[in-house]
């Protein structure tokens, strides 16, 4: 019988399996900004490394907060290569903007699977488990799906990231469970999939848009699914195989 469930937090729950950096592009497409692909791409990667070394990120900063900074890494490195520069007195007004078109992208999401946590919360144990920047409890609760979790096992709080298995072991301690009493919702098949199956868990991939198209042993996951709305019956169909 599965008892717990650990979810991967962005891209998983905030885009369908979506990557952010297609999110994030959209909304620079949106915005009438004139870089190609490749620049975007170059930016994004920067102002992740960038968030990942220094503590810009707060732990008080909810999600538009935290855009509001990846954007302005994003727009510095596009300036600093001289693909892109905004005027000065309107660059604030333009990472309104783009951080705006990326919180309503996200708040989407998250109203689109709150009711299936809701539900899921209510018979399973449910944790989160997410590479990420040490305001995700702040995140959750600005989303108001905090409710459902007993726990986050956040990477930037307990040191370890995907794809470490360890992190996962976190995540089934936390449920109090045997890993073969867990099922893994993610959308990354290296980050989640693959390290979570090591340690025993039951898997489920939403396999969506990624950074990159590679090939994979689709024989991996328990089950793979193409929306966040199928994972119930995913869930269902794992249970009933056990």
């Amino acid at each position: 019988m599965i008892k717990g469930i650990l979810f991967d937090y962005g891209g998983t729950l905030d885009t369908n399996a979506r990557h952010w950096a297609y999110v994030l592009q959209e909304a620079y497409e949106a915005a009438q900004i004139p870089i190609s692909e490749a620049q975007f791409r170059e930016a994004y990667v920067f102002a992740e490394r960038a968030l990942a070394k220094a503590p810009i990120i707060k732990p008080q900063d909810n999600f538009r907060v935290l855009l509001r900074k990846k954007i302005k890494q994003e727009l510095a490195w596009l300036a600093f290569k001289d693909y892109y520069r905004a005027d000065t007195d309107k660059q604030e007004a333009l990472i309104d903007q783009l951080a705006d078109y990326c919180n309503n992208y996200a708040l989407h999401h998250i109203n689109r699977v709150t009711p299936t946590l809701e539900r899921l919360a209510t018979q399973k144990k449910l944790v989160v488990v997410s590479n990420f920047y040490g305001n995700l409890p702040t995140v959750l609760a600005d989303y108001k799906i905090d409710r459902f979790f007993g726990q986050i096992i956040e990477s930037a709080v307990v040191g370890v990231r995907k794809p470490n298995p360890e992190i996962f072991s976190l995540g089934v301690q936390a449920c109090g469970v045997r890993p073969e009493e867990v099922v893994v919702v993610g959308d990354s098949y290296k980050k989640d999939i693959l390290p979570a199956s090591s340690l025993g868990c039951h898997t489920v991939w939403i396999h969506g848009q990624e950074w990159k198209t590679e090939e994979y042993d689709e024989s991996v996951p328990d089950k793979t699914i193409l929306d966040f709305g199928d994972l119930e019956a995913a869930l269902d169909d794992i249970e009933k195989s056990l």
